[in-house]
C-alpha cells in the first residue's frame, strides 16, 4: 500500500477552500491536461455522502477508461473522504481536510493507494504509475498557488 502525504498553504478562508474543493468539476481544472481528465457525471452543487462521481481518463490514444468514485464522508466545511469504486487504481482512499490558520488555509490530502495487478505490476508501478501519481499531486499544487494568488 502507497502512502501520500502533502499539504499546502493558501491565502483564502476555510469556507473559500470548501467552496472550490467540493465541487467535483473543479477537478478538471486542477488535473494535468496530459491525463485527458474530464468529469462525467456529478451531482449538482456541492458533495454528499454516498454522491456517486464518474471522471473520465485518456491513459492513452484511444484508451480512455472511466473512474468512479464515491464520496464516503463529509465533515461539512473540514473534511471529505472519496474512495474509487472503479478506476485505474486497485485500491484509492483520499481524505481532503482544510484547517484554518493564520492568514489562510492549510489543506491537506492524505491518500492510501495500490496499483492496479500488484504484485506482477510493481516495475510499472515503480517506473510509471508512482511518479505520474506524484506528478498529480505537484501539477496540482501549482495549478492552486497560482488560481488563488489571482
Amino acid at each position: 500500500m502507497e502512502h501520500i502525504v502533502q499539504e499546502q498553504f493558501l491565502p483564502i478562508s476555510r469556507a473559500e477552500a470548501w467552496e472550490f474543493f467540493s465541487h467535483p468539476l473543479n477537478l478538471d481544472k486542477i488535473t494535468p491536461d496530459e491525463l485527458g481528465f474530464s468529469t462525467a457525471s456529478c451531482p449538482d452543487g456541492a458533495i454528499y455522502p454516498g454522491a456517486i462521481i464518474i471522471h473520465r481518463l485518456q491513459l492513452a490514444p484511444f484508451l480512455a477508461i472511466p473512474w468512479v468514485t464515491e464520496i464516503k464522508a463529509v465533515d461539512e466545511g473540514f473534511s471529505f473522504v472519496d474512495e474509487q469504486r472503479f478506476g485505474p487504481y486497485r485500491f484509492w482512499h483520499h481524505r481532503h481536510s482544510f484547517e484554518e490558520t493564520e492568514g489562510g488555509v492549510l489543506i491537506r490530502d492524505e491518500v492510501h493507494w495500490k496499483a492496479p495487478f500488484e504484485p506482477f505490476s510493481a516495475p510499472v508501478k515503480a517506473l510509471f504509475v508512482k511518479p505520474r501519481t506524484l506528478a498529480i499531486f505537484e501539477h496540482r499544487k501549482q495549478v492552486l498557488t497560482d488560481y488563488f494568488s489571482e
